[in-house]
Formats: C-alpha cells, structure tokens, sequence
C-alpha cells in the first residue's frame, strides 16, 4: 500500500507543479466566464444604421409603402425609394462598392403574389439584419394582402395574440423553477466537461506510461513493486488531478451561478432582462450523478489508456490505437440532441446502459429528465462491472507490454497476453 501511495503521489506532484495545470485550472473558470460576457456582448449590439434603397418595379406603386412602413418598423434601417429605371441596379451596385449604401431591396408584383423579393448588399452575409428584414417584409406584404381581400389589417393583428411559453422541468420533487432552455445548457455544459475531462486525462495516463516506457524508466520502477501498483497508481494519480482541478471550476459555477444578477449588473444588464442571461442551477443530486459517471467512467478510459500506451512503442503507433478509443467517447456526445429530444426513448436509455457511452450518455439524460431508478441502478451497476473487467483486463496487458519492444502485438496476441499474464 505504502509503494502504491507513493506513485499515487508522484504522479500527483508531478502534474500539479506544473504551471500548465495553474493556468488552465484558473483560465477554465474566467474563459467561462470571458464566453458568457461575450455572448451578452454580442445580444446587446445592435450595430450602427443600415441605408438601404427599395427599387420598385411593381406596378401599384407599392415600393413606396414598403420604403415607408419598413422605415417605421426598423428604427436600425432608412430606406429610400428608387424607381425601376434602365441602370439604375448597376449604379445601385456601384454605391454599395462605394459604401454609400448597404444594400438594395427589389420588389415588385411578385412579391405581393408570390412573396419572392431580392436584397443585394455589402451585408448579405448578416444573419440578424436579413432576418430581420425578411420578418418586416413579410408584415408589410400580409397588412396589403389583408386590405386587397377588404380585411382590416389592426382587426387581425389584434387577434395574432403571441402565446409566451414557459418551460418548466418537473422532477420527483414538483415543479422546479428551471426552464427548459436551461436544462439543455446544462445537459451540453456536462457532455462537455465529461468528455474533454475523460479524454484529456485519459490520455495523460497514456502519455506518461509511453514515456516510462520508451525511457528504460519503467524497468527500475517494476524491480520494486508490481506492474498492476505501477498502473493503478498513474491511474488514481491522474484522477487525483482531474477532481482538484473539476472541483476548482465546480466552485467557480456555483459562484457564478449564485451571484448573478451582481455579474451581470457589472455588464449593465439585468438578470432576467434582454439579453437572457440566466445560467442553470445544478442541484446536489445532478452533481453527485455526474461526479460518480466521471470517476467510473474516467477509470474506464484511463485503463484502456494505459494499456494502449503499454502495447505500444512510440507516440505515432499510440496515437493510431488511441484512435478509436477516443471514438467511443465521441458517440454518445454526437448523439446529444438525440438524447435530448427523447430522454426515455430507446437511443437514449440504451445508451445510458452501454458502459462505453453511459459515462457521458447518463448524466446528459439525467439533466433533459431524471431517469428511472431501476434504470440508473443498472447503468451504475454493469458500468462499475466493466470498470473492474477492464481494469482487469488491461493490467495483464499492461504487465506484458511493458517490458515489450519492436512490433505491436495483434488482436491475438492481445488475448493470448489476457488469458496467460
């Protein structure tokens, strides 16, 4: 126990002393922090006055209207009207290259039968601006429809009542006061963390018994205690790292989540106002769900990890075994909105059963919905199994490939190593 204790605190040291681990410990908090200001930021700006001319090529003289009530509805935009004469698209062309203008609308009589209309502008690539006057186009071109049929338009308008859903996550516990976009902020923020933690650490323990290994170092290291104490001790070193620094952005969420209307006061807006800033809350039970996936599913990986770099003899041949192992943690985080839209569906109960995916699979269904808890029991139960198994497994790999050099051993070998070490 005291020599596996020592490797566990050699791989330990040996990681937290490095001023990588500081930065990225303490930069994960502020860059979560340094995206959520940015994306206020960005809902707030509403960019500078767009001049944008209406070429009217209707024979109703509609153009006219459409210049008139999309200025009145667009504070952002002046528009100005131009008739349909012989080159005046090519002048029109020439002030948008000469930034005198941003762009030009074309109607005519088939935007009022057909609905089709053209913009051409430096800023066609503007998502915001083109929906938006995609969105005031429309709305003039229904009110002229309406009056053409003899329907008052203020009659209609006034029936268009907009229904404003709230979205609320029932738990066994009633009615919380989580909606459902925060639910889903919170399911992708954990598929997230769960995979880059996983595999980064994963691949650390890899890394670290390639290098022993191709150093010589590794053959003063067995003459004192076992190849299982070497591979445990990386093992629970790494993880040893990974909970410090999970737990440093742990405590920084829960800060950030806990104060705020104070953080967004700081960025002149309101908690609840324009810009939607509201982050989710994680409740006791979630973060104890996701803690446990993350400690058995990182065993999981870093076992296989750390017999993939045991088998291997240079980083090129590990990267190509690692290849798909890294895989595996891919699908289930490809299969997000899958797991979202249908919490208790087939994909995602199988899924969350399947200990290769349940480590991100399960936690991601548990924030969309709490899972059943004879479901979630076997989900823990056949990944701690398979934990065990590969953990098993990879050590009898381990204590061969270790001390091997020159060809990668085959599927066959591999068994054959399983079966006798």
């Amino acid at each position: 126990m005291r020599k596996l204790l020592a490797i566990v605190r050699r791989e330990f040291v040996e990681r937290v002393r490095t001023k990588w681990f500081w930065i990225w410990t303490f930069v994960g908090p502020l860059l979560l922090v340094g995206i959520i200001a940015f994306q206020i930021f960005l809902a707030t700006r509403t960019g500078g006055e767009r001049t944008v001319a209406v070429v009217d090529r209707t024979t109703t003289g509609m153009g006219s209207r459409v210049s008139r009530e999309l200025g009145e509805t667009l504070r952002r935009f002046r528009f100005v009207t131009v008739a349909s004469d012989t080159g005046v698209l090519d002048s029109l062309r020439q002030a948008v290259v000469g930034k005198q203008l941003d762009g030009f609308l074309i109607v005519s009589d088939s935007t009022l039968n057909q609905g089709a209309a053209e913009y051409r502008g430096s800023n066609a690539s503007s998502v915001n601006d083109m929906e938006t006057l995609e969105r005031a186009l429309s709305g003039v071109v229904f009110s002229t429809r309406l009056e053409r049929a003899g329907i008052d338009p203020k009659v209609v308008r006034q029936a268009e009542l907009r229904v404003n859903l709230a979205t609320l996550k029932i738990t066994g516990e009633g009615v919380t006061g989580e909606t459902g976009g925060q639910a889903v902020a919170l399911a992708f923020g954990m598929a997230i963390v769960l995979y880059m933690a996983i595999l980064i650490y994963g691949i650390q323990v890899m890394s670290s018994v390639l290098e022993e290994k191709t150093t010589k170092i590794v053959e003063v290291l067995i003459s004192s205690l076992r190849p299982f104490q070497l591979m445990l001790g990386k093992v629970v070193g790494a993880g040893a790292v990974g909970l410090v620094q999970l737990g440093v952005w742990a405590a920084s969420f829960f800060l950030l989540t806990t104060n705020q209307a104070r953080f967004a006061a700081l960025l002149g807006q309101s908690a609840g106002g324009a810009s939607g800033f509201r982050m989710p809350q994680v409740p006791l039970t979630t973060f104890l769900i996701f803690l446990t996936y993350f400690l058995l599913g990182y065993f999981l990986y870093a076992a296989i990890f750390a017999a993939v770099g045991a088998m291997s003899n240079s980083e090129q041949e590990a990267r190509q075994v690692q290849a798909p192992v890294t895989m595996l943690l891919v699908v289930p985080y490809i299969s997000f909105f899958g797991i979202l839209n249908d919490p208790h569906g087939s994909l995602a109960t199988w899924m969350s059963l399947i200990p290769v995916f349940s480590p991100i699979a399960a936690p991601v269904r548990w924030a969309a919905s709490p899972i059943p808890p004879l479901q979630l029991l076997a989900s823990l139960g056949i990944l701690f199994v398979t934990v065990i198994g590969v953990t098993w497994a990879a050590a009898r790999v381990y204590r061969v490939g270790i001390l091997m050099t020159g060809k990668r051993p085959s599927i066959k070998e591999l068994v054959r190593w399983v079966r006798t070490a």
